[in-house]
């Protein structure tokens, strides 16, 4: 009847890692696949990363080759309008063949979810009538980057305060 916090954490399925859905690919930095970003002394190299190499991260081309093939052809049309409306977004899936399901339930999910891009909504009641109308507008979102740089902020902090009491 009473079972110790120890019994009930034994009943527990054991973990199998880190869900896909919440994780991020990081190859090796030394790897052919990334183009190098330090020099020898670990400083950071000037050049930046293209759009392709960035989202390779969040859909790696070696392992979901068509999700990082819409997803680069998506955040190019972005980059170009900043702010893009439901009806624009049925014109790029549809202009461009790809399955409804793949990029609204694989893609835009996925990219709202590492903070690339922002989804919102605003809520209409059409004055005739009583059904509500929701449009979503999608646009650019620093998040992504803040997240990363916050992450590399605070490690760099670390390694500097220890080898400052070497």
């Amino acid at each position: 009847m009473g079972e110790s916090k120890k019994e009930i954490e034994k009943k527990k399925i054991a973990s199998r890692g880190v869900p896909s859905s919440e994780s991020l690919y990081f190859p090796s930095y030394n790897s052919s696949g990334v183009r190098r970003f330090q020099d020898n002394t670990e400083m950071p190299t000037r050049n930046l990363w293209s759009l392709e190499e960035v989202v390779n991260f969040v859909f790696p081309k070696k392992y979901q080759e068509k999700y990082h093939e819409i997803a680069v052809k998506f955040l190019k049309l972005l980059t170009r309008k900043v702010r893009l409306r439901g009806s624009e977004l049925s014109s790029f899936v549809s202009e461009n063949k790809i399955s409804k399901a793949t990029f609204y339930n694989r893609v835009l999910p996925r990219l709202r979810r590492v903070g690339i891009i922002k989804i919102e909504r605003e809520t209409l009641v059409p004055v005739e009538g009583k059904r509500k109308y929701r449009p979503m507008r999608v646009s650019l979102s620093k998040t992504f980057g803040n997240y990363l740089m916050k992450i590399g902020d605070s490690w760099l902090a670390v390694v500097d305060d220890a080898r400052s009491r070497e």
